[in-house]
C-alpha cells in the first residue's frame, strides 16, 4: 500500500466528489456540493489543499483525505477523510502515514475522534475554544496554541448565494459533482 497525491483534474474531481459524498452522506442537502465546489474553485485553485489517497498494490483507492494549509503555510489540517471500505483501517493507515510525512493537524470535538487520531500518531494535543481539541503530528512546527494560525477555508454561505444568483454555475458544479461520482476510478 502507498499514499498518492491526486493531481489530475478528472481524477481529482471524482475523488473529491466521492469524499464529500462519503463524509456528508445523502441526507446533507447541498453541503457536499458546496464543499466540492468551494474546494475546487478556491482551495485547489490557490494550491491551498491537497487530495490524497491510500491505494493498494493494484492502485485501488482504499481511503481518501483532504488536507488544507493554514494561513502561515506551515501546517496542514485534515478537513475531510474517509475509508472507502467497510473497515476503518484504511483511513487509519492513511492518516498515520500522513502524520509521519506532513506537518499534520486535526481539530475534533468528540473524544472518540481524539482517540482515533491519537492512534494515528497525533500525540500532541491542545485545548482550543468551544471544547475544540487540536491534535498535532510530530512534524507540525507549533509548540503551543499561540503559534497556530487558522486553517484556510471556503465561505460556504457565499457559495450558496452564488448558486442562488448564478443558476448556470450551480448547474455546472452539480453536473461536475454527479459526473465525478459516476467516474470514480477503480485504480489511481
Amino acid at each position: 500500500m502507498k499514499v498518492i497525491q491526486i493531481n489530475q483534474t478528472a481524477q481529482q474531481d471524482a475523488c473529491l466528489a466521492r469524499l464529500c459524498a462519503e463524509v456528508y452522506g445523502q441526507q446533507a442537502g447541498l453541503t457536499p456540493l458546496v464543499v466540492f465546489a468551494g474546494t475546487r474553485r478556491v482551495l485547489f485553485a490557490q494550491e491551498a489543499a491537497r487530495l490524497l489517497a491510500l491505494v493498494d498494490n493494484q492502485g485501488t483507492p482504499l481511503a481518501l483525505a483532504l488536507l488544507v494549509l493554514d494561513e502561515a503555510g506551515e501546517g496542514m489540517t485534515v478537513t475531510l477523510s474517509c475509508s472507502l471500505t467497510d473497515d476503518i483501517e484504511p483511513r487509519h493507515r492513511l492518516i498515520k502515514e500522513l502524520s509521519l510525512k506532513a506537518p499534520l493537524r486535526v481539530e475534533v470535538k468528540d473524544s472518540a475522534d481524539e482517540v482515533f487520531y491519537q492512534s494515528c500518531g497525533l500525540t500532541r494535543w491542545l485545548d482550543g475554544g468551544d471544547n475544540l481539541r487540536i491534535g498535532l503530528g510530530a512534524r507540525h512546527p507549533a509548540g503551543d496554541i499561540s503559534e497556530l494560525t487558522d486553517t484556510l477555508s471556503i465561505d460556504e454561505h457565499a457559495i450558496l448565494r452564488s448558486f442562488k444568483h448564478n443558476p448556470k454555475r450551480f448547474e455546472e458544479d452539480k453536473q461536475r459533482f454527479v459526473e465525478g461520482l459516476a467516474a470514480f476510478p477503480e485504480t489511481l
